[in-house]
């Protein structure tokens, strides 16, 4: 796969999970401008979406798309967090059930992904996301582990 190619598959993830008519109301730009920025006929192979609106969508998405896939591009790996939590964790208790959800939104996304015998990559994307938010909630566990026995 060209890397064309790679970035508008890409743009139309971010797109879809915005949602089209919500792309269009966030960036001001019209479906067919949308479209063009993931078509891959060969009328538009030149034309990719200017970054200040992929900034725009990918504020209003649940994945940063585009720039995980320039992070791929580039060899780097991305640490998301999707819950962007600005409060501390309330001690154990809290963590375990707060992991219990995540292990169970894992499973859930799993059992998705496989359903049809193959695991995207957008299902492995997700179950990555899964799997990063329950390591962050472990990691808070341990460190309230470690205060209540100090």
């Amino acid at each position: 796969m060209s890397i064309a190619s790679y970035l508008k598959k890409h743009t139309e993830a971010l797109v879809k999970d915005v949602g089209i008519e919500a792309a269009c109301e966030l960036t001001g730009k019209s479906k067919a401008t949308i479209g063009r920025y993931y078509s891959e006929s060969e009328e538009h192979d030149d034309r990719f979406m200017p970054i200040d609106v992929v900034a725009q969508l990918e504020s209003a998405s649940k994945f940063p798309h585009v720039t995980a896939a320039l992070a791929d591009l580039r060899g780097i790996t991305l640490s998301y967090d999707g819950e962007r939590r600005d409060s501390a964790s309330a001690g154990v208790n809290q963590d375990v059930v707060a992991l219990s959800q995540r292990f169970a939104q894992l499973m859930a996304e799993y059992n998705i992904a496989i359903g049809d015998g193959v695991i995207s990559i957008n299902e492995a994307k997700r179950m990555l996301r899964e799997t990063l938010a329950i390591q962050h909630v472990l990691l808070e566990m341990k460190l309230n582990l470690e205060h209540e026995t100090n």
